[in-house]
């Protein structure tokens, strides 16, 4: 599961640099391209959904990921119950969250898009007025 993570996280990573990028070049350069600023407005806001959406597309891959190998996990547990005796593998405890790659991952990618929404809606859209 790690290793999926970590192929989704770069994915993220990008993709969303890359639309953010084609946003902040779209605010520094629509004047010159003679871009309207309502129609410049839209296409940043338009680009930052876009971010917003990959985030929640990588979000829910890590998510259904970490939910497979629980069940897995499980699975093998309820098996080696069966064949080696009652206890011989530990169940996954919800407190070990704490301890997972993907859970920082996630709260990541959370983060980051937040941030990335408050910079726009407190410096780049106000300026493109």
């Amino acid at each position: 599961m790690n290793e999926n993570a970590h192929r989704f996280l770069a994915i993220y990573q990008t993709l969303a640099t890359t639309l953010v990028g084609a946003a902040l070049a779209l605010f520094v350069g629509y004047r010159k391209w003679d871009v309207a600023s309502d129609t410049a407005r839209s296409g940043v806001i338009g680009l930052l959904i876009l971010t917003t959406v990959v985030a929640a597309f990588t979000i829910t891959l890590i998510v259904v990921g970490a939910l497979a190998w629980l069940d897995y996990r499980n699975e093998e547990c309820d098996i080696t119950d069966e064949i080696v005796g009652p206890g011989f593998r530990k169940r996954p405890r919800p407190g070990n969250l704490l301890r997972w790659y993907e859970t920082y991952v996630l709260l990541f990618i959370v983060v980051s898009v937040i941030v990335m929404w408050l910079l726009a809606g407190l410096f780049v859209l106000p300026a493109m007025r």
